[in-house]
């Protein structure tokens, strides 16, 4: 039992960053109506401004690196992933509104490739590594009911605790106040959100500068784990079968269908891998993704899909 418990565990805090990243899917789609492939490359390029920062802060200022230069290593990131927000509308979207999707959607890809390249470009292509202070360290718990105790990774703990707060802040944000009623108008029509006074350039910064600052926080917990090095860039591919999951629509589909998809791994990795040779946990999201497709397209929580002829 508590081995299940630590497989549970380990899979529900995995599951909420999952969330976290498809929850930057889920504003991008509410927003502009396609999904945003650029979404990996983001989550790059943001630890690799996190990283380099963190180390040029330092010794530009000539200070001791600690909890100072990580602060002023963050604020500097966020601002350049807002920046990278406006370019991206400024230069790209501006000139789709009213577009075919397929146009924005080319775009989204264009912008992933444009910034696969810009990173390392100015940040160096050389693995780096991100210390934000997170313990490393395991830590039992539940020992008085279990021999031994249930091992838990405190960092894994932490990571999901910071993801599960800004999810819960980004759902309140965006489903209870004026920003995310303007976000659901856009999405429907460009042309009619704009007719009745919603300014479409700032709502579409605002959404991606989120998104970039989600793409921050995805890169400097996954930056500490594994390292920042381009297969960070893949890790948001593990947010697809999430958005489907849940639906491209749903803020609360992106929360369980991340949670989901966690906890799905996990166990099915541990008690279904020795059946079948293991290597389960690399392709069970996108199989369970897979049967959401034909059978229930617009996912958990998704809008349901109207044929109109």
């Amino acid at each position: 039992m508590a081995f299940f418990l630590e497989t549970l565990f380990g899979g529900l805090m995995v599951g909420m960053l999952y969330a976290l990243i498809a929850l930057g899917f889920v504003l991008i789609f509410k927003a502009s109506g396609v999904f945003n492939f650029a979404m990996g490359a983001m989550v790059l390029f943001a630890a690799l401004a996190m990283a380099r920062f963190s180390e040029w802060i330092p010794k530009w200022l000539g200070m001791e690196p600690g909890v100072l230069s990580i602060a002023l290593a963050l604020v500097v990131a966020m601002v350049i992933m807002v920046g990278v927000a406006w370019a991206i509308e400024r230069f790209a979207l501006r000139y789709l509104v009213n577009q075919e999707p397929i146009a924005l959607l080319m775009a989204t890809l264009g912008i992933a490739y444009f910034l696969d390249g810009l990173g390392p470009m100015i940040f160096g292509s050389a693995v780096y590594s991100i210390n934000v202070g997170m313990p490393k360290d395991p830590m039992f718990v539940m020992e008085s009911l279990f021999q031994g105790g249930v091992l838990i990774s405190q960092e894994d703990l932490y990571a999901a605790g910071i993801a599960a707060v800004l999810v819960l802040v980004l759902s309140v944000f965006f489903q209870k106040t004026k920003t995310g009623r303007a976000l659901r108008a856009v999405a429907d029509d460009h042309q009619a959100a704009q007719s009745i006074g919603i300014p479409l350039s700032r709502i579409w910064v605002i959404v991606w500068s989120v998104a970039g600052c989600v793409a921050l926080v995805v890169g400097i917990i996954w930056g500490s784990k594994l390292g920042v090095q381009y297969s960070l860039s893949l890790v948001a591919l593990k947010a697809l079968p999430v958005v489907i999951l849940g639906g491209l629509t749903s803020v609360p589909g992106a929360i369980v269908g991340g949670l989901i998809i966690g906890v799905g791994e996990k166990l099915s990795e541990v008690y279904l891998g020795p059946y079948v040779g293991g290597g389960i946990e690399t392709w069970f999201a996108y199989g369970l993704a897979l049967c959401f497709l034909l059978f229930r397209p617009q996912g958990l929580f998704g809008d349901k899909i109207i044929d109109r002829v």
